[in-house]
């Protein structure tokens, strides 16, 4: 954990000896676990531009030597920015290749990096477990969009998201989505996690694709509960969102 509700998520590769910090919300926090586990840090893989997500940049930088990988889209507005990458394009991480997809919305830049091979997805503040980010600079039919890129994933792909945010977006997840049995266990789980001061994540999309109603606009149950039954996907995201942003 870092600053108040934000998460760090440093990864190694031990045949290339590569770490990365995904994001780089506070130096130290990052600097002291890359420190303790006796690695280098060789990257940091930015999601987007927000403070919270780039204020460690420099300051990890300039102790390491770091590298920085970010969007291109807000190139401008990432502290220390070495490589821009945008839709389409493939970070390599030693053995691994991050596929780059990118995800309007939350910011008008945000990208996420996806690991076919390590099955993992970094999403930075586009998903969250039973949540999406709020939309500052691009609209409802932006991320839309982008969502629908992340539910074409693999469902045993495990989500790293950008906070903790996975106990509040539960209650407001069973407003919009009453009647399902796989939100109602998920948010017993989610409590019993928070009461015992364990992490909520990582989660796996399979689970997002069965609670996460942000994920789900297209789902008969949540249209009907909206009385959105004949409404566009893309109406009744912005209602769900709406909603939450109200709530």
């Amino acid at each position: 954990m870092c600053l108040s509700d934000n998460f760090g998520v440093v990864i190694h590769d031990p045949e290339s000896g590569r770490t990365a910090s995904i994001d780089a919300p506070d130096a130290e926090t990052i600097a002291d676990v890359v420190r303790r586990k006796g690695w280098t840090l060789t990257d940091i893989m930015a999601t987007h531009h927000h403070h919270d997500h780039t204020g460690g940049n420099l300051a990890l930088k300039q102790e390491f030597g770091c590298r920085i990988t970010g969007p291109k889209g807000e190139a401008d507005k990432i502290p220390g920015l070495d490589e821009a990458l945008g839709e389409g394009d493939v970070f390599s991480f030693g053995g691994y290749d991050f596929q780059v997809f990118e995800t309007p919305g939350h910011t008008a830049g945000h990208i996420v990096y996806y690991s076919p091979k390590a099955g993992v997805l970094f999403a930075g503040d586009t998903l969250f477990s039973m949540g999406c980010g709020r939309l500052f600079e691009r609209g409802a039919a932006e991320m839309w969009s982008a969502l629908t890129k992340l539910k074409a994933l693999p469902g045993d792909t495990m989500l790293y998201c950008g906070h903790e945010y996975t106990l509040a977006n539960t209650r407001f997840a069973v407003t919009v989505d009453p009647d399902n049995t796989a939100l109602r266990e998920r948010v017993a789980e989610v409590e019993a996690l928070r009461e015992t001061g364990q992490a909520t994540l990582p989660v796996s999309l399979s689970t997002e694709f069965a609670t996460n109603p942000f994920l789900r606009a297209d789902d008969p149950a949540i249209r009907a509960h909206l009385g959105m039954t004949d409404a566009g996907d893309e109406e009744v995201f912005a209602e769900i969102r709406r909603r939450k942003d109200n709530f």
